[in-house]
């Protein structure tokens, strides 16, 4: 009787079912029904868009003002609920990965554990003499069965071990997908606060927009003609300040030109007056230049900064009454010789000393200063050239403080983004 064998051949591989079928089928739909509704979502957001692009091209009246202010919070509205369900698609996504690695670890102890234990039996046979399989054999040839029996059992754990191998690899791949979306949700739930926040600046620019005309069109004309007047002024004074500012740019201590040296400061671009001499910069501007871009941007917009680097400044030239010019403003200044201004912001997310990095929101677009709609004003300056100082001439901006630089400082943010 060859009872050696009996344990060698009596194993079991149990999967044990950590995550019902029942309840994974349950998060598979869970999470398709969220992506159905971010769809939706998306082209809700993608409708207002729309309408906010019909109507920059009206002509600027308080109505179109207000509509234009009531679509930037219905579109937030709807990028909140977005992201709000990005967020919950993301936890469902976890939560089948984590019930995933868990079987798999379960799975892999078991099987570890069974091949332990059929080794631990091939060792004991293996470990009997030619005297004992002898004895327990009626003859030479149901000995030499028996030795390729034990040969079968040998190849066949070669290949459960090498499929735990396998399971081991692929449990390692979803560990790595869990954690990167345990990344993403965090990215994701940074994002939501922003529009959160985005959302918070709309309304309360909603409601002072009808504070300040008092839900008239003549007092929203009159705010429009009064910063028009008030910027030849403005104008005036930077151009004389600059005109006092001695520098000789050094290309040596800039960044070579090239795309991608800055990002772009929005996450969709459209650019409404380009740097330098334009069409309606002679028009517009004392100087007959316009030493920046403006991109289009409504109110509450997300700004980031376009490379990493320090807030050298901020400030508010509306809190002196009757000067319209940049409005809010911030100023950082990056490590490769570049500082980049950010104009016309209806908010400010920093703070003066502040490290910032590429891609952070800092602000959000608006129309204060002289800016007769909402846009962001962007100004890349060589770092050496550009200093915060007060206007000293001008009327209406005097003790107005404001990044300034000689004409040879200011350069073209194209030339880099």
């Amino acid at each position: 009787m060859r009872v050696w064998l009996f344990p060698v051949l009596c194993v079991f591989f149990v999967y044990p079912l950590v995550l019902s079928a029942q309840n994974a089928e349950e998060i598979r739909k869970n999470i398709q029904d969220q992506k159905s509704k971010l769809d939706a979502i998306n082209r809700e957001i993608a409708a207002y868009e729309s309408q906010l692009v019909e109507i920059g091209g009206k002509k600027q009246t308080l109505q179109t003002a207000v509509n234009g202010l009531d679509i930037s919070v219905k579109r937030t509205q709807a990028k909140v609920r977005a992201k709000q369900g990005q967020i919950a698609t993301t936890e469902l996504e976890i939560q089948q990965l984590t019930g995933e690695i868990v079987g798999k670890e379960e799975v892999i102890k078991i099987e570890s554990d069974a091949i332990a234990g059929t080794i631990r039996k091939l060792r004991e046979a293996e470990d009997y003499s030619l005297v004992e399989m002898l004895l327990g054999s009626k003859n030479v040839g149901e000995l030499w069965g028996d030795t390729e029996v034990v040969r079968t059992i040998q190849d066949s754990m070669r290949m459960h071990v090498d499929s735990l191998e396998e399971a081991r690899e692929v449990l390692a791949e979803d560990r790595d997908e869990a954690q990167i979306k345990r990344e993403l949700l965090v990215t994701q739930k940074d994002e939501l606060a922003e529009e959160e926040r985005s959302l918070a600046v709309q309304k309360k620019e909603q409601q002072g927009l009808l504070s300040r005309t008092k839900n008239q069109e003549a007092n929203y004309q009159k705010l429009l003609a009064d910063k028009r007047a008030a910027r030849a002024a403005f104008e005036s004074a930077l151009s004389d300040l600059e005109s006092k500012l001695q520098y000789t740019l050094d290309p040596s201590r800039l960044p070579s030109v090239g795309k991608g040296i800055l990002r772009w400061p929005l996450d969709n671009v459209f650019i409404t007056q380009q740097f330098g001499r334009t069409a309606d910069s002679g028009r517009l501007y004392v100087s007959g230049t316009h030493n920046g871009v403006d991109f289009r941007a409504s109110i509450g917009t997300p700004i980031k900064s376009a490379l990493a680097g320090t807030v050298q400044g901020t400030g508010n030239t509306d809190a002196i009454a009757g000067c319209y010019s940049y409005g809010k403003w911030i100023l950082i200044k990056h490590g490769n010789g570049l500082s980049t201004l950010y104009a016309h912001l209806s908010d400010i997310n920093v703070s003066e000393g502040q490290s910032i990095s590429t891609g952070q929101v800092i602000g959000y677009s608006g129309f204060t200063g002289y800016a007769t709609g909402p846009h962001l004003h962007f100004t890349v300056f060589a770092s050496d050239a550009v200093q915060i100082r007060k206007l000293s001439s001008g009327k209406g901006c005097n003790n107005a403080v404001i990044p300034v630089s000689a004409a040879s400082g200011y350069l073209n943010p194209l030339d880099y983004l």
